[in-house]
């Protein structure tokens, strides 16, 4: 009697299958790339990246093959690909977020495709790992238990000057990126908006070869900074700059209050509305706010 040849198993579905998965890549040691991460770019249905010359490098600098398909996820075509993307998601399938650098979302595209995720009752879950904002403030030797991650300061003079004056009387240590060609006027600006003594760190490279922590009060680092340029051996690679919140009990001046209220009066609220709102907030007579917002103008 023969038996017939027993059916061969089926491999066991992993644990990501019908999710999208924010994966978080090396911010520039390729050691840091987690177990987690390599298996993912090997056995995920879809892996959606910034940059797919760029995660084509990284998978071989892992040894990683990439059997699934590779597509382009950027700022420009986030939102029309999102529901592309989980469609695949929504058949069962394992579709994987990967910006160039860091945790997807955070200052890179992944925003989009989990909000709309939510919207369609999909899930959503990450592979974490490096981030450029929290080992930036680790390594600040800045107050690390309440703090806020401000992106890129507009390119403008002016709103720039306004943006940061917003966050003058702002308590938390604050995180910021920034390009080594603006490195120099942006720690300008942020020691006119925050004062010359403000604390500060500026991170580059980190976890790389150079890695490098510029630490002291802004007059002092931005003094640094324009000293090496003056040199001819300027600021390059990644750039973090944290700082220090302002001071607790510190009453901020009336003139620290006007970018705000500007801001908001151009994104459409009234200029009584918005004196009124930001004054009580910050403590200071309406009055005197509301002559110096007039005479801003």
């Amino acid at each position: 009697m023969t038996s017939e040849p027993s059916a061969a198993p089926r491999p066991a579905p992993h644990a990501e299958a019908g999710a999208v998965v924010l994966a978080a890549t090396p911010i520039g040691n390729t050691e840091d790339a987690s177990p987690r991460l390599r298996r993912l770019l090997a056995e995920a249905d879809v892996v959606a990246a910034e940059d797919t010359r760029r995660l084509h490098a990284l998978a071989a600098r892992l040894g990683v093959t990439v059997a699934g398909r590779v597509t382009s996820y950027h700022e420009h075509n986030e939102e029309a690909r999102a529901d592309e993307l989980l469609d695949v998601v929504a058949d069962g399938g394992t579709v994987l977020v990967v910006s160039d650098a860091g945790m997807p979302a955070v200052s890179d595209p992944g925003y989009r495709v989990v909000a709309r995720a939510v919207e369609r009752d999909l899930r959503v879950t990450a592979a974490p790992g490096p981030s450029a904002v929290l080992t930036a403030i680790a390594l600040s030797g800045l107050p690390t238990d309440r703090f806020t991650f401000e992106g890129f300061a507009p390119r403008k003079a002016g709103e720039r000057s306004r943006w940061l004056g917003a966050l003058a009387a702002e308590p938390r240590t604050m995180v910021f990126f920034e390009a080594p060609h603006r490195i120099a006027e942006t720690l300008r600006a942020m020691a006119e908006a925050f004062g010359a003594d403000r604390p500060a760190a500026v991170c580059r490279e980190l976890t790389k070869t150079y890695e490098e922590v510029l630490r002291g009060p802004l007059a002092d680092v931005l003094a640094e900074v324009d000293a090496r340029a003056a040199d001819g051996d300027g600021l390059r690679g990644e750039i973090c700059v944290v700082v220090g919140g302002a001071p607790a009990g510190a009453a901020p001046r009336v003139e620290d209050l006007v970018p705000e209220v500007l801001a908001r009066v151009e994104a459409g609220e009234r200029l009584k509305s918005a004196v009124a709102d930001v004054a009580t907030a910050a403590g200071v007579p309406k009055r005197d706010l509301y002559a110096a917002a007039l005479a801003a103008k």
